[in-house]
């Protein structure tokens, strides 16, 4: 199989592209610098909130996303991966306007958590990821039932991500976050997905512990297969 270039579509945010990042090299089994993926990061973090633009509308985020994917295209990317769980809403609009394949994190989770054997999950993600339902409906189509975190939870889960991860702020408060994780797995949750590609750096960060599904990491092992190399 032939060598491919991975494209990043980052910024949003820049902790979660260089989380991405560092998971596909250490995904990559090489020997070596020269052994590892050529890949190509385009960190834009102006790219407009998804999370807001889904709730509140205002500028939609898929010109910038596009531009982007398109930057990169041309840079010589072959395939490209998107850290950003809320935007993967909008990825048939994005890839009907691409001449690449863009991976999708969403589908590639679901179909992990399903060959693993999972029946019952619960996702921890933003509200507009919640909203959309494109977790629910990924999970669905293999069968596989999702809890919803409870408003108050969902309001825990919200300021880990921005006043915590998106912040920069080294400690955060999260006892009440592990409360409410501890009560998803009392209620039968096999997994935790940390639907948004803050909250893997949030569990390491600020010491969360649960039986965690981490969809970056799924992306990016799924990411050095595509491009045609050995994966962890």
């Amino acid at each position: 199989m032939k060598k491919k270039t991975i494209g990043i579509i980052g910024g949003m945010g820049p902790l979660a592209t260089a989380d991405l990042f560092a998971k596909i090299i250490r995904a990559t089994n090489a020997a070596s610098d020269s052994g590892h993926i050529h890949i190509i990061v385009d960190n834009d973090p102006s790219i407009p909130d998804r999370t807001g633009f889904i709730l509140h509308g205002g500028e939609s985020p898929v010109e910038s996303i596009v531009r982007s994917a398109r930057l990169l295209q041309n840079a010589g990317a072959d395939i490209l991966a998107m850290p950003c769980n809320a935007a993967h809403c909008f990825i048939e609009e994005i890839q009907s306007q691409i001449g690449i394949p863009l991976l999708n994190m969403i589908e590639l989770t679901a179909s992990h958590l399903k060959e693993n054997g999972v029946s019952r999950a619960a996702l921890l993600a933003v509200d507009g990821t919640v909203r959309t339902g494109v977790y629910s409906r990924a999970c669905e189509k293999h069968g596989i039932e999702l809890m919803l975190p409870r408003p108050a939870l969902q309001r825990k889960v919200m300021e880990v991500i921005y006043d915590g991860v998106k912040a920069g702020r080294a400690e955060f408060d999260v006892s009440a976050l592990q409360r409410g994780i501890d009560s998803l797995a009392r209620n039968g949750a096999q997994k935790i997905i940390l639907g948004c590609t803050e909250l893997p750096l949030a569990a390491e960060h600020y010491s969360l512990r649960g039986d965690f599904t981490d969809p970056t990491s799924i992306l990016a092992r799924a990411a050095v297969i595509s491009a045609g190399y050995s994966a962890f």
